[in-house]
Parts: structure tokens; sequence; C-alpha cells
């Protein structure tokens, strides 16, 4: 129930309710003005209040907020608002993923620092976030470009190397020649560099990385336990780790074929069964013997080169054409030494899985198939679906890759694929050669260690000094952080940091000689894997967390974001939280009990004739449906109306959150964006929709005018007893209660707009026809239905909320406001519907108090006109009656 009182904030003001409309414009900065004054969305620490901590994807500072943004932190703010009315103290805080390369292109193409570029990202949106009335802890805002966070990013930089968690070593990765800088699989397009449109080629690097393979099985086994996870979502990581069990298998080499009389090539496969399918062998570019091969051959080092500018991404090594090189090396099948397979040096064959070699099964794996047909080597199928006939099942142009029984393997025929396998590793474990068995069981894994060297300025500095004389040495604690110099130019391609004339040389910490720092940066991943940690104690200066902060606010109960961070971004927060109880910053795992991944907003394209697209504010329709046209309001010329698809800056199919804000309000940018579709899916953005959010504002408004009208005062007792007229409009605001509560814990926000919309429908047709004078239990109803109709949009229309609290004269603010008690006597129904069938078929329903016996539900059927018709005027030979349920009527 509403407390008793009037509220203060209303008092300077004129009569709220004397005005038509509602001035969102007015409304909305005077009630953020009022939550900051009070500081009311602050959190302490120390709160005795069970805890909930719910965190929305910090954004990148690129210049202004996106409707995306407004989908996702709406989301978040609803349950935050809701579990502060329920109790819980809430921490909800607000940060900028800081670091990157946009930053530095900006340097580039408008001769701005980066720093100057992202401070003045930052705070623009910062205006904007708050113009959308969140109830964030401002007082904890973190970037990741501040010197006061990335000192902490350093100092557990160096505790992961002291721990073993971080290596230094060579590896093959991404190159832009133009950038000069290591590119990510996900910034290499088509072969080429994302920014500079270079082809991309493969080197070998020296690099930092951190040791996530370490916890490969942990990071896997526990995904079973995150059961507020959407199971997409764990099903990528699962298959991003990629745990496989298989057979290391050692290949005899024929020593007069090979460069340097190599005796065996060893290969790791999941598939021994199909040993008896071999056709060839497989060798990545990089491999030892395919390198020692390549010394002697100018051919075969030139088809390497050509590979290595394919980039190193699975997905484009797949797409590409399969292409392989016969080095003439030669390798014995394990058990047939008269049997040769050639040994091919194959663009498809990756040095980071197994052991970058392979033997080539085409029949049954559909990339050696399309080997095997290019270079005409021949396919032998060695797996037969069942109810095929062996003697005539052949493999073309599609691989077979499903169960079977096994043909043309001579001691396996006839076993299933499982049965061959364990046979296949029983004789391959107990032939031994050299002293070793040929085949030893394996257990491998995808899942890579996550290089985190990055060659540009605008990033965490790496807190290691190279000395000549005592290697790799880690920069004193003390002396953190290592801040990035402020003079560093722009006007060339390559890290700005390799060429500071003064940054990078400085005494080394042992012995006192010349050496330099390291140039390379950190991933930026790296910022966003433990910010939710640093939330905790922003302002703690003497360690990266606060352990009984840390371990008390950890983990996150509901973190929102997009599905594009479903693998990496997760991925490496789950290594990190890990690592950091390995070394002493945190107690616990897992850093995310549940996940929400919310659907994009998408919006129709505008596509002119020369095949430009025009922005949906230069764009005028008209007509419905298939009628529909799209004109450019300033010309007139007629524009194709293209699909749906998300918006984005190259289609121009972007609205502005600042112009739907500056027109029709915050809160109507909200209730739109939680009432279109299911939050985990797209939001069709439409005027038309945005105009009806628009029109449900002012009728809430309008709502709540008549309801004060009606209302009784605070101080009016509870009566008695209600008439069905106040017992109708109770049952009513404490269905919505019950059924808003539950949708909230669900994050089914649409459903939440639903049950508002159908509470007002109801509550107006009730104040409709009560009349001018109702008696004091229907006033008192009123004011109860009113009260709790208010704590129900509250969280997501939180001004209009306000401001209707304020003109019903109610105590405080209501985002302070505890969320109502549900009446569980009123949720009951008195009547209960039942469906009746006449001789097992549905002919209609029946309407019947709950509490009525089989004799008085048994004639309220017979009355039915269907039933009377079915029976003609004769007597039924049965009516069964199951209580509550159902009602069959035997003719």
């Amino acid at each position: 129930m509403m407390s008793n009182g009037t509220n203060h904030f209303a008092a300077s003001e004129p009569d709220l309710m004397t005005a038509d409309r509602y001035n969102a414009r007015v409304a909305e900065p005077r009630w953020q003005k009022t939550w900051e004054e009070r500081a009311i969305f602050a959190t302490a620490n120390d709160d005795p209040r069970p805890k909930y901590y719910v965190l929305e994807m910090f954004p990148y500072p690129s210049g202004r907020i996106h409707m995306g943004h407004v989908r996702n932190y709406t989301m978040g703010d609803v349950v935050a608002r809701y579990k502060r009315a329920k109790g819980f103290k809430v921490l909800h805080p607000m940060g900028w993923d800081a670091f990157g390369m946009p930053a530095e292109n900006a340097a580039m193409a408008h001769k701005v620092h980066p720093r100057e570029w992202t401070y003045a990202n930052i705070a623009t949106m910062k205006a904007q976030l708050k113009s959308m009335g969140l109830s964030l802890d401002w007082q904890r805002e973190i970037a990741t470009c501040d010197p006061a966070y990335y000192m902490h990013q350093q100092r557990m930089f160096l505790d992961f190397l002291k721990a073993g968690l971080v290596e230094r070593k060579t590896s093959k990765v991404n190159w832009d020649p133009v950038d000069q800088t290591v590119l990510a699989n996900e910034q290499v397009i088509d072969g080429r560099g994302w920014r500079s449109g270079a082809l991309v080629e493969q080197r070998e690097l020296t690099q930092w990385f951190f040791k996530i393979t370490r916890f490969s099985e942990d990071l896997l086994a526990a995904l079973d336990r995150l059961d507020r996870w959407p199971e997409k979502v764990r099903t990528m990581q699962r298959n991003w780790i990629g745990r496989s069990e298989g057979l290391h298998v050692r290949f005899a080499l024929d020593p007069a074929t090979t460069p340097n009389h190599e005796s065996e090539l060893e290969i790791f496969t999941t598939r021994h069964d199909t040993l008896f399918g071999a056709k060839f062998m497989g060798l990545s570019a990089d491999h030892p013997l395919a390198r020692a091969a390549a010394a002697k051959n100018p051919a075969l080092a030139a088809f390497i080169a050509e590979c290595k500018r394919m980039g190193t991404a699975q997905e484009a090594i797949d797409k590409a054409e399969k292409l392989g090189f016969d080095t003439g090396i030669r390798a014995i099948h394990p058990f047939d030494p008269s049997w040769r397979l050639p040994v091919y040096v194959a663009n498809f064959v990756l040095m980071e899985y197994g052991t970058g070699a392979i033997f080539g099964c085409p029949a049954h794996d559909q990339r050696d198939l399309d080997f095997v047909n290019k270079y005409d080597l021949g396919n032998t199928p060695v797996v037969c679906p069942e109810g095929q006939d062996p003697a005539t099942f052949v493999i073309t142009d599609e691989a077979y890759v499903g169960d079977g029984r096994m043909i043309n393997s001579r001691f396996l025929d006839g076993m299933t694929f499982a049965q061959a396998q364990e046979e296949v590793a029983k004789r391959l474990e107990t032939e031994i050669r050299g002293g070793a068995p040929v085949g030893r069981r394996e257990t491998m894994y995808r899942l890579r260690d996550w290089g985190v060297s990055r060659q540009r300025y605008w990033g965490c500095p790496i807190p290691v000094i190279h000395c000549p004389s005592c290697g790799v040495v880690p920069v004193p604690v003390a002396e953190l952080p290592v801040r990035l110099p402020d003079d560093v130019d722009f006007d060339r391609p390559g890290n700005p940091l390799d060429r500071h004339p003064s940054w990078k040389h400085v005494a080394c910490p042992q012995c006192g000689g010349k050496a330099t720092r390291e140039t390379d940066t950190m991933d930026t991943f790296v910022d966003s894997s433990w910010y939710f940690a640093r939330f905790t104690d922003p302002w703690i200066a003497t360690s990266p967390t606060d352990r009984a902060a840390v371990d008390s606010w950890l983990p996150v109960d509901q973190y929102i974001g997009g599905i594009e961070h479903a693998i990496l971004h997760l991925l490496y927060s789950r290594f990190f939280t890990r690592a950091m109880k390995a070394t002493g910053h945190a107690g616990l795992d897992e850093p995310f009990a549940g996940l929400f991944t919310q659907g994009m907003v998408v919006h129709e394209t505008y596509r002119k004739a020369d095949g430009t697209f025009a922005a949906p504010a230069e764009v005028a329709i008209e007509g419905l449906g298939e009628v529909r046209r799209a004109s450019l309001i300033e010309t007139g010329e007629l524009i194709e109306i293209g699909p749906i698809e998300k918006m984005s800056k190259s289609k121009r199919n972007t609205v502005d959150p600042d112009e739907i804000m500056g027109s029709y309000g915050a809160d109507t940018a909200r209730w739109f964006m939680l009432s279109d579709s299911p939050p985990d899916r797209d939001v069709i953005w439409s005027e038309e929709g945005v105009q009806g959010a628009a029109r449900f504002v002012q009728r809430v408004w309008r709502l709540i005018g008549e309801a004060a009208a009606v209302a009784a005062t605070g101080d009016l007792p509870r009566p008695a007893l209600f008439g069905e007229p106040a017992t109708a409009l109770r049952k009513a605001a404490h269905q919505a209660l019950s059924r808003v509560s539950e949708d909230i814990e669900k994050l089914r926000f649409n459903r939440c707009v639903a049950h508002v919309y159908e509470l007002a429908n109801t509550f107006q047709t009730s104040l409709t026809a009560a009349g001018g004078d109702p008696p004091a239990d229907y006033r008192w109803a009123v004011r109860e239905a009113a009260s709790i109709l208010v704590r129900l949009f509250h969280p997501m229309m939180p001004h209009l909320a306000e401001e209707c609290w304020a003109a019903l004269g109610a105590a405080g603010l209501v985002a302070e406001a505890e969320w109502p008690e549900v009446e569980a006597d009123l949720l009951v129904e008195d009547t209960v519907t039942l469906p009746v069938q006449i001789n097992g078929k549905k002919r209609g329903d029946v309407t019947v108090p709950r509490t009525a016996g089989k004799a008085e539900v048994e004639a309220a059927v017979l009355a039915l006109d269907a039933v009377q018709r079915a029976l003609g005027g004769a007597a039924p030979k049965k009516v069964i009656v199951v209580p509550h349920r159902i009602v069959n009527v035997v003719a």
C-alpha cells in the first residue's frame, strides 16, 4: 500500500493535474536533477541489505549513443529499479571501454590527441545517458584509459606473470603492412586489413600471451553450472573451447623421400576409425617438415609464401579454395607397410591445432574431399549408412559424416565407428616403434592462448622492460602506472611508442644499465575483462580490488549485452576471474551468474536511384501495407523501401536517440523499446510504434488525474468490507502486480508492458462506471490501484511515475518506494471456465462458480445451446465432470 502523507517535492508546484498533457521536456530534467541531488542511486558497500549487482556491458565512447544503447541500458535499469524497490542494495554502475584503434584513427584524420577525442566523446555520451533517466551510480564511474584504472591492470599483469599465467613466445599473426600492426581475425575482411585495405600477411612475432589454455577443461565444465546463461551462448563457448578426444598416431616416413632423412610424422585425429580411407597426408605451411622441404624446393617455398597471405582466421581458411603442394615425401600407413601416402603442404591445415599435420580421409570429411577432387586422388568410403548396400555406396561431391558400419577396412569391417575407434586405439597403443607406442589417446582443445600484444599507442602499456643483460624485467610495482606519453605523433603508420625519442629508453631496474620499455600495449579485451570487479570499489588505490568488496558483490547477478560478445569477451572475463583468484585479487571463478543477450534494433532501409541510402529523417512514408511509398521530403523523389536491417551508419537507417527523446521524452523511448517484442529478439523501430507509446504516456497521465480526483486521502483507514466494484478493481491491480513481478524476474519486459496496458484499461473502465460520487470503499481501492499502477510502470517510465506519484500526493519519491505486496486472496478467481466436450469433441465452454458442485456444473452444461442441439431433446447417457478441468457429455 502507498504510505500516508504528502510529497514535499510537489508542494511548491502548481496543481499538477490541472495540465491536460504531460510535459516530458519539463518533467524529465526536473526529476533527473532531484535524483542526482539526493544521490539516491549511490550504493554503499557497507549497506547491510542483501546485494543485487546488475550490469550492462559498458560502451565504447565513439561519440554518441545509439538506439541499441537505449534498449540495452533501459533493460538493465528496469531490473535495477525493481530490485531496489524489493529491498536490495543494488549496484548499477557505468564506465567507458575507452582504449582502442578508433581514437588513433581520429588522431590521424583530425589531428587531435586520442585522449582529447575520447574524453570529449565521454562527456557527450554521459549527458545522453543521464537524459535517459538511468538509475546509475555515477560515483563509481571509470574509464579504462585513466591511469588510475590501468595501473591496476598493469599490477595484475605482473602478478599473472609471477604466477606463470603470462608468457612471451613467438606466434603467427595477421600483419597489416600499411598500418604496421597486428590485426585480430575479425579485423581481416576478405584477406585485407579492415582499415587500410592492404593484403594481410602472416608473420611470426614475439608477443605476450595469457595462458587461458591452463583453464580449458575448467572453463568448459563450468558451463554446465551457468544455468542462467542462454543455451546458445554456452554452446558457442563449448564450440570455441573445442574439446575433442582422439588419438596421436606416429606415421613412419620413407627416409629416402624426406629432405633431411626425417623418419616419422605425428598427427592427431578424432576419426582414427577411418584410417583405411586415408588418401594423403596434409601439413601446415608452418610445419617443420614443410619448412625443411621448402628450403630445398623454391616452388614449394613460393607456395608457402602464398599460403601466408591468407591470414589466420579459421572462417577465411574454411571458405578459401583448398590448395596443396605435393612435397614428394611419402608416409607409410600404420597398418600396411606397403601402403604409401603422398604428403602435401595444404592451405587449410593449421599449425595451431593438434600437431599441424593430418591424414586426409576424403570420403568422410568435406575439406579433404574438396582437396582430393581438385588433385584427382580419389576416395574410398569406409563408413556405410545403415540400410545402404556397401557394394553400391559411393562418394562423389558430398562427404558422408554420419553414423554407420565400417566397410573397406579389413579387420574393422562390420563394426560401428565407435567399436572401430576402440579397436584401432588398442592396436596402435600396443604396437611399439623406437621404444614408444605408435598411437596414444589424448584430449585436445581448440582453444589457444590469448595473445594480448598490440602494436599501437592508445592502449594499456605492458609493464616490462627489456634489458640486454638481464632479459625481460618486470617494472617495479612502486613505479606503476607506466603512463602513456602525451607527446606522440600520428603522421605516419606504425606504433608511436616504438619511435618515441625518450619514453621507451630507461634504466634496467635490476642492473641499472641501458634498457627499453615494452612498446606493445594490451589488447582492449583485457580492459573489459575485469572492469566489473573494479566497480565494486573503484576508489581503492593500493590494489586492483578490495577483497571484501569484490567477494561480496560478485558474481554479477544480471549481466546484459549483445550476442556479438558471446565468445571472446565472456570467455576472457571468465579466464580473468580465475586468474584473479589464483593471484589473490578475487575469491571466485565465475564473474556472471546471470546473462541476458538482447536483440538488435533494426529499421527498414531507403535506397535512392543512385544507389546511395537516405536516412529515416529524410523520408516521407505514405500508404499502408503493400501500397506503402517512400519519397525524399526535400525533393519528392520516389525511393525504394529496402529490407529491415540492423541500424548502421553505412545503411543510414539509424535513428538519433536525442531526436526521439527531444520530441517525445525519454520515457516514451524506453517504453517503446520494451514493448515491441521479446527482449531477446530484434526490435523493429517504427514511427508509428513510438507515437503509440507517446499516446499511452498521455493516457496514463490523464488516468492518474482522474484517479487522483476520486481517490481517498492517505489517512482514510482500510474498509472492513469491499463492494463488488472495489473488489473487482483490487483484483485487477493485484493480478497485474503479481504478473509484472514474475515477468520482470524473468526479463520478459514486453509482457510487463502488456500487463500495465491491461490494468490501465480495466482501471479506466472501472472509473467510468463508478460515476461521480463513489462510496468510501471504492475510493480507497482507487487510491490503492493508482499506487500499484504507478509503481508497476515506474521501472520502465521513471519520470512519468515520479510526476504521477507527486500528483497522487504520495510521500517521498517513487524511486525510493517499496514494491507493493500482493494479497494472495485477490489472485483467486471466483469463477472457472471449463471446456465442454460432446462425445469427445469440444463444442463450447461453460463458466461456473469455483465452488460449484457436480450437480450445479452439470445443470449449467446441459443448458448450453450446443449441448441441447446435440442431444435433440434426449437425455444424455452420461455427464462426466472433472472438477476445475473439463466436462464431457456422452450423447
